[in-house]
């Protein structure tokens, strides 16, 4: 069972992994043909209706493997306004082999032939909502047939996540969809085939670029809507918590706040004019703290804890505390990872060890990075954690699903890389859940890193990873 936006991340990682949309197109829409052959005899008369995105190319594919019959293939829309390349282009090769097609500008000059199946290839999984003309007075016109219709993916009109329907949609007695079945066709009154069309289990796999297609934003966005991210570290060093809240911004956290030792303030301020810096009485964090920084908490949608805390007993005896107590979203990294386990929390935790800082918590490891994420999974079960282990692979696990991210290099073996890592994950975290924000996290961090060693060779510092996240995250050449 696969949601629609994690299965456009998926279809975009198999591109990412060489496997291109196009092929995938063309073995969808052969898995529609054979479909249709199930179910008609030859000579029959079949009509495809396509809309104009990437649903509509899976039928004009379909259309091409089914000469043995009688096709016709309908376009609601002018041929010039297809939005994608491969789904204008499959239907530019309809025409040149000559198969019959027309299209339907307006609702009024919908008129479907008479024929023993139609294809329903108008929308696809990504559509939401009533449908638009044509497509509507499309789909009132296939229900009113008496012809065996068969779906693309999913009826038109029918959420694929939920199973709604916002007015007419598409009454289909049989469904072709791909790669996995999606959950709003559970309560269909409809044969359902999934079909594989050749996605590697590797795109589910590997975090890859697919899934930064979770990052989009909403064009009427507001301050606040992207996340408020409170860094809690600092004491015995100050450069780890400012290039964990520096991080956060260029990941795209709205506001970063620190809480800090009063003794480092100064010194962290001084390294981005952007960071709001909270006050701590003393030099190093200490339980009389704790209830200060669940009222600041409070006021954040993530809180990073550790960078640069150091691991003096009365900051760790602090780490427990606050970990017991808060309920929110916390990434947890450096010298607090080891009183993890030791605490019983209400709060979703990401943990950011290395290897080294696994086996402290009391965690297993392995050289072979496949071995590796079977013990991950284990012990983030076992914790009821969400661990992103890093390494040449980094493993993502929340003791359910475990992704492994492969971006990085041997340049970021400089310390404090770590640290930009936990704030990258600490502003996705503030609006994604756990699993997503720590595996793009993950990704991201490493494209920095490998945007930095491609200027600077092996001699890189972890602040040449802060400008680079950007374009790690949303630059046209990831």
């Amino acid at each position: 069972m696969i949601q629609s936006d994690r299965m456009a991340a998926i279809d975009a990682n198999a591109e990412a992994l060489g496997v291109p949309r196009k092929q995938l197109m063309e073995s969808s829409g052969n898995a529609v043909a054979r479909e249709v052959r199930d179910i008609a005899e030859r000579g029959d008369s079949v009509v495809l209706v396509a809309g104009r995105g990437n649903n509509g190319g899976d039928a004009f594919v379909a259309a091409r493997f089914l000469d043995e019959y009688d096709v016709t293939t309908v376009l609601l829309g002018r041929a010039d306004t297809i939005g994608t390349e491969i789904a204008r282009e499959n239907w530019e090769a309809l025409q040149r082999v000559e198969c019959d097609t027309r299209q339907f500008t307006d609702s009024v000059a919908v008129d479907i032939p008479d024929c023993d199946v139609i294809v329903d290839g108008m929308l696809g999984t990504g559509a939401t909502g009533a449908l638009r003309e044509p497509e509507a007075t499309a789909a009132r016109a296939i229900n009113e047939s008496n012809a065996t219709v068969v779906a693309v993916d999913v009826p038109s009109g029918v959420d694929a996540d939920t199973g709604e329907t916002d007015g007419v949609a598409v009454d289909a007695d049989r469904v072709v969809t791909f790669h996995d079945r999606k959950p709003g066709l559970a309560g269909l009154d409809a044969a359902v085939r999934i079909a594989d069309i050749g996605i590697p289990d590797a795109a589910e796999l590997f975090v890859e670029r697919g899934d930064l297609l979770a990052l989009s934003r909403d064009p009427q966005s507001h301050k606040g809507d992207h996340g408020e991210v409170l860094v809690v570290g600092g004491g015995p060093y100050t450069g780890a918590p400012a290039l964990s809240a520096q991080a956060a911004l260029r990941a795209g956290a709205d506001l970063v706040r620190v809480a800090a030792p009063e003794t480092v303030v100064r010194e962290i301020q001084g390294y981005e004019e952007s960071l709001i810096v909270r006050e701590l009485p003393g030099d190093r964090v200490q339980p009389g703290h704790v209830d200060r920084l669940l009222e600041l908490a409070d006021d954040h949608d993530a809180v990073v804890f550790g960078p640069g805390l150091g691991h003096a007993e009365e900051t760790n005896a602090a780490a427990r505390e606050f970990l017991s107590a808060y309920d929110g979203t916390c990434v947890v990294d450096a010298d607090p990872l080891r009183e993890v386990p030791k605490v019983d929390t209400d709060a979703d935790l990401i943990c950011t060890p290395h290897q080294g800082e696994l086996e402290s918590m009391g965690g297993e490891t392995a050289d072979d990075w496949r071995e590796r994420m079977s013990l991950v999974e284990n012990y983030a079960d076992e914790l009821d954690v969400t661990l992103l282990v890093k390494g040449a692979h980094d493993i993502i696990s929340d003791g359910e699903e475990t992704r492994v991210g492969r971006t990085g290099n041997p340049g970021m073996t400089v310390g404090g890389t770590g640290d930009v890592l936990a704030g990258i994950t600490g502003a996705l975290a503030s609006g994604h859940d756990t699993l997503t924000a720590a595996g793009i996290a993950a990704f991201v961090n490493g494209r920095a890193g490998d945007l930095a060693v491609g200027d600077r060779e092996y001699g890189i510092l972890p602040t040449d990873l802060l400008d680079r996240i950007p374009p790690a995250m949303w630059g046209d050449d990831k």
